[in-house]
């Protein structure tokens, strides 16, 4: 058996379910994770694992082994051996850093009272908590570009999120500047370096701002998120970055003794309900 199954077994059996946001269950005959929960988590079919584990498949791709790593909580070590045996290259330091280390996954789990999401430096959204899903609608029905905040804020607008005047026009010239401070600190990312060239070349307003050769970090905002099941809900948003891998923890919160305080509540119970009860 070649070094990369063999490790991606050991890997696997080592994960509680509880780790991942998975029930144990009943009659289980394994501590760790079953390929066909592995499987869903990194988004292959079982058969796929299968073959990966009994060394019948060869060469994954680096974005599988990135959500093979995810999935399986690697740490940096652990997740550079994976590539290595896998013959895969390691992303460079040109390029955007994409991997959740296990502390901010548990930063993640273990934070459930509030929204929350995680974001790599040019707002690839990565991974989120149950109440981020019931507030803003559940991240995994986004595909390709629409999984990048820059690109769905100015081309398809910010529809169910409403800001004042000024938290409006500063969110959009952060989100711009921001993703020019990316392009800066990754030059050699290929997929950032085209996201820009698209976002300018179809969107008037980022272009606009674009040529304003702004560099910042988007840090706050405060918006309505209208469409929630609690109805609309007013919270102030913080971004907080993650030293070393350069990843953007996002976090809504409300004000103490507010309404929408109780609203957000009330959405952790109504939210997540209607998200358990929703069809796959």
């Amino acid at each position: 058996m070649s070094e990369f199954a063999t490790v991606l077994r050991a890997w696997r059996d080592r994960v509680r379910p509880a780790d991942v946001g998975l029930p144990a269950g009943a009659g289980r005959r394994t501590t760790g994770l079953r390929r066909e929960e592995l499987a869903a988590l990194a988004g292959v079919s079982v058969d796929y694992i299968v073959r990966l584990e009994q060394g019948r498949s060869t060469h994954p791709s680096p974005q599988l082994l990135g959500a093979l790593a995810l999935a399986l909580r690697l740490d940096e070590n652990e997740r550079e051996h994976f590539h290595r045996v896998a013959g895969a290259a390691l992303p460079t330091r040109g390029v955007v850093p994409q991997h959740v280390s296990p502390g901010v996954q548990r930063i993640v789990d273990r934070l459930g009272d509030v929204p929350l999401a995680v974001f790599t430096a040019s707002h690839d959204i990565l991974l989120w908590n149950p109440l981020w899903a019931a507030l803003t609608g559940d991240p995994s029905r986004w595909t390709g570009l629409d999984r990048n905040l820059v690109w769905r804020h100015f081309t398809r607008g910010h529809e169910g999120v409403e800001f004042d005047d000024r938290h409006e026009e500063e969110f959009a010239s952060d989100l711009a500047a921001d993703l020019r401070t990316a392009v800066g600190r990754y030059p050699r990312d290929a997929g950032l370096a085209q996201l820009v060239q698209r976002l300018r070349a179809e969107s008037t307003e980022f272009e606009r701002r674009w040529a304003e050769a702004k560099v910042a970090e988007h840090r706050s905002s405060r918006k309505t998120m209208t469409r929630t099941p609690a109805g609309p809900i007013t919270l102030d948003c913080d971004v907080l970055t993650v030293p070393g891998g350069d990843l953007r923890l996002v976090v809504y919160t409300a004000a103490p003794g507010s309404d929408d305080e109780q609203k957000l509540a009330l959405l952790r119970v109504t939210g997540l309900q209607a998200l358990s009860t929703s069809p796959a």
